[in-house]
């Protein structure tokens, strides 16, 4: 969201480091898998009010047909076809207060707008004219931010509040928020729930909500995931969860990805996922935002914008394949290395709105769009969740970066939310709708706009629609730090390994590559599906049993191979050595032809190294995309490293 005041905060309190910042404590949770997710999450969903005559009155049958998956690069609906995110933000409920002042003065509040900690408008028109009003827009999905701290707030909300929708008095923020999802969905929209901070109040500086777990513990944080995705498990158009809103420092640390402490973002997002999808509502999409900003904005020193560049490295893998969405913010103030700041925390770096449109597009796939390349383990549909622009701008530059950036979009028939939907007029330029305390409503719908025309080309320039044909998936496994046990069938039958840093591939993948250090893995279902016969049936190897006579495929070194029409799915390590080899049996025989890829001593991939660089810095070995992996080989020699060295690769046909 639009931050320009905030950020000089960042630079002048960071700069003193005065400030002694508070300790926070990562939970962990292990996921337990349940038979049928769905119905569990459905039954043990939070009581709700009933909804209101606003979510009765606002339907639309021209909706779509939910839950939402991932094909490649593209989103679909239950049908598999294609569905494009053409969405706006509808906030409030994340919090208005700009933290200085009396919470109860209008003017401590963003752009002098007091949500109520609700979406803002309610208190100003009818939620069915609401809705009305974004059909009109053309955008089929609303991204509704919330703050941790509505989920457990008690005290109802103020009646001038809700003065425009009176049924909703008496009522509680969240059951505020209740009605608002019930109303979207039924009227055609898909809700995409976003945890935009900790506390009520409005993001994003030196907040007390630069982090996930600002505020509160990353297990507290998680419980209230799982909590809000049962919640709405019954609402059908509910079809995502953004985990939350521009992870940046605070004063005195930065977020990571992959370093394994409290503040690492891709850990913690990997975390809410899978609780979300195993003990939450299973038809949700995972939203993961990169990482917003690092560093200290002073010329000289290290500062930045990572964005989705470490997911090139270090990409997330679901309990479902078809389950993960990135996402990125870009306004034209901001820059890939410049924070926003005017004056104090201002650098030299380029904004985006001083770059050609060459350079634009260059820094919006190299920092994000770069994720949607085909045939990658990090390879994912881009969302961008946020950018915008006020319709009183009038500097040239900023002007330009909108028509640039919206033809960007346009081009690549980009997935995308505009910040914000709704304002109160004479506050909030930046707002696609304004409306005053009478209800009159003035924006991008009225006129004299000089936004419509880069918004409605937007909204009309050709896209890809029908169905999206399936494509191989791609999916690492990460052992950095702990278990990656991607399949909920596989953790249906316990520990195979106790002790061991343990990695399987997500139901419907097999392993297809591993690095000698390092603990990576690649999955994939490239050339035959799903190969694993059904049932619970799987084979830990932990000797060379299976090894046929005449059989040594990596003579002198210690081989796990799977039985006959079996291949693997995982691998455990206890430090560097290969522990076991997980194998599972096929649904048909499989042939038994095949060879030895070494990878000891240098890479050995095929020549399109499909699924990309999945252990960067490590020697890697793979199987081709027509062939299965049947068995490990490993040495524990004095002086030779212990992980794994060689792969049996076998024809699929």
């Amino acid at each position: 969201m639009p931050i320009p005041s905030a950020v000089p905060r960042l630079a002048a309190t960071a700069a003193s480091l005065l400030l002694a910042g508070t300790a926070t404590t990562t939970a962990t949770a292990s996921a337990t898998a349940i038979a049928d997710p769905t119905a569990a999450a459905v039954a043990s969903a939070p009581q709700r009010s009933a909804p209101g005559p606003a979510a009765a009155a606002a339907t639309d049958p021209a909706g779509f047909d939910a839950p939402l998956s991932t094909r490649g690069r593209y989103i679909v609906d239950a049908h598999g076809d294609r569905f494009r995110l053409k969405g706006a933000n509808w906030d409030g409920a994340q919090g208005s207060w700009t933290g200085s002042g009396d919470a109860a003065d209008p003017g401590t509040h963003h752009a002098g707008q007091d949500s109520h900690g609700i979406p803002l408008g309610l208190d100003r028109a009818p939620v069915a004219r609401l809705l009305a009003d974004f059909h009109r827009l053309g955008i089929n999905t609303v991204r509704l931010p919330f703050s941790n701290e509505m989920i457990h707030s008690t005290a109802p909300v103020p009646d001038v509040a809700v003065t425009a929708n009176p049924e909703l008095r008496g009522r509680t923020p969240l059951e505020v928020f209740d009605a608002v999802v019930d109303a979207l969905s039924g009227s055609g929209f898909a809700v995409v729930l976003n945890n935009h901070t900790n506390t009520s109040r409005w993001c994003c500086g030196v907040d007390g909500n630069e982090r996930w777990n600002s505020s509160l513990s990353t297990g507290q944080w998680a419980d209230d995931w799982v909590f809000m995705a049962r919640r709405y498990a019954s609402v059908p158009r509910v079809v995502g969860a953004d985990l939350y809103n521009e992870v940046r420092r605070d004063v005195l640390d930065d977020p990571n990805w992959g370093l394994g402490d409290d503040h690492d973002w891709y850990e913690a997002a990997r975390l809410a996922a899978d609780r979300i999808l195993t003990e939450g509502d299973p038809r949700l999409l995972i939203v993961v935002e990169g990482i917003n900003w690092t560093g200290l904005p002073v010329d000289g020193l290290p500062h930045g914008r990572p964005v989705l560049t470490p997911a090139r490295t270090l990409s997330h893998t679901l309990t479902d394949a078809h389950k993960l969405v990135y996402s990125a913010h870009f306004y034209g103030y901001t820059g890939p290395r410049h924070s926003g700041a005017t004056g104090v925390g201002e650098t030299h770096d380029p904004r985006y709105q001083d770059l050609s449109r060459t350079e634009l597009a260059a820094a919006l796939d190299e920092e994000a769009f770069f994720v949607e390349e085909t045939g990658r383990h990090y390879t994912a549909p881009v969302w961008v969740s946020e950018f915008g622009v006020g319709s009183d701008e009038t500097g040239a530059a900023a002007r330009a970066w909108f028509g640039n950036v919206t033809d960007y979009f346009a081009e690549h028939d980009a997935d995308f939310a505009f910040w914000p939907l709704v304002g109160f007029a004479g506050h909030d330029d930046w707002a696609l709708l304004r409306y005053d305390g009478g209800g009159n409503r003035s924006g991008i719908l009225d006129g004299g706009d000089w936004r419509a025309t880069a918004w409605q080309h937007l909204m009309t320039a050709p896209d890809l629609t029908g169905p999206v044909p399936a494509v191989p998936v791609w999916r690492m496994l990460s052992t950095d730090h702990g278990d990656a046990v991607a399949s909920l069938r596989v953790r249906a039958t316990g520990d195979w390994d106790p002790g061991a840093y343990k990695a399987a591939c997500p139901d419907g993948a097999r392993l297809a590559g591993l690095s000698h250090t390092g603990g990576r893995g690649l999955c994939t279902d490239a050339g035959a599906g799903d190969l694993r016969a059904a049932g619970p049936a799987r084979t830990v190897v932990t000797d060379e049993r299976y090894v046929p006579a005449g059989g040594d495929w990596a003579s002198g070194y210690t081989k796990y191979q799977c039985p006959a029409d079996a291949f693997l799915i995982g691998y455990s390590l206890r430090g560097a050595r290969v522990s076991a080899a997980l194998c599972v049996p096929a649904r048909a025989a499989l042939p038994d032809a095949g060879r030895t890829v070494w990878f000891d001593r240098s890479d050995d991939r095929p020549a399109d190294a499909a699924g990309g660089d999945f252990a960067y810095g490590s020697r890697k070995g793979q199987c081709g995309a027509d062939e299965y992996a049947a068995g490990i080989a490993f040495t524990t020699r004095v002086g030779s490293r212990p992980g794994p060295a060689a792969l049996l690769c076998r024809s699929l046909s």
